[in-house]
């Protein structure tokens, strides 16, 4: 059997932000367009379907990662080294409203749930947006 760790991860991020665009899972928010993923960016995401990219990519995330995972860790997984001028490079975290919107929708769409851990709360990967995942991959592998 064929699972998301069987196939290639771009090529399966990419499949997979199909089907969440064609099963009208994400509704990118009107600001979207207009905003930069991080201020370490200069620029807004030159991709039409970036929105679609991105939640497909945290899924996956949270598939690859078994325990549950906050905006937070999110934000250190897609940020990035900011130039600046006089002192070098330094990472700065993505922005926090785009991934904390991508997992209200996917939570909404029932990919991921809400769980509480200790004294916080995480998300983690649902049945449903494990079978989405493999059946993408499976998908690709043929």
């Amino acid at each position: 059997m064929i699972r998301a760790y069987d196939v290639d991860q771009i090529e399966l991020t990419k499949a997979l932000a199909g089907e969440l665009k064609k099963e009208k899972v994400l509704e990118p928010p009107a600001w979207s367009q207009f905003v930069k993923t991080g201020s370490s960016k200069d620029r807004v995401p030159q991709q039409p379907d970036w929105w679609y990219m991105r939640g497909a990519s945290i899924l996956r995330r949270m598939y690859i990662d078994k325990h549950p995972i906050g905006v937070n860790r999110l934000r250190s997984v897609y940020g990035d080294k900011e130039k600046n001028r006089y002192s070098g490079r330094h990472f700065k975290p993505a922005g926090g409203a785009i991934i904390r919107k991508l997992m209200q929708q996917l939570e909404k769409a029932g990919f991921i749930k809400k769980v509480k851990v200790e004294n916080h709360y995480g998300r983690v990967i649902t049945g449903k947006g494990v079978s989405l995942l493999d059946k993408t991959a499976k998908g690709l592998g043929n």
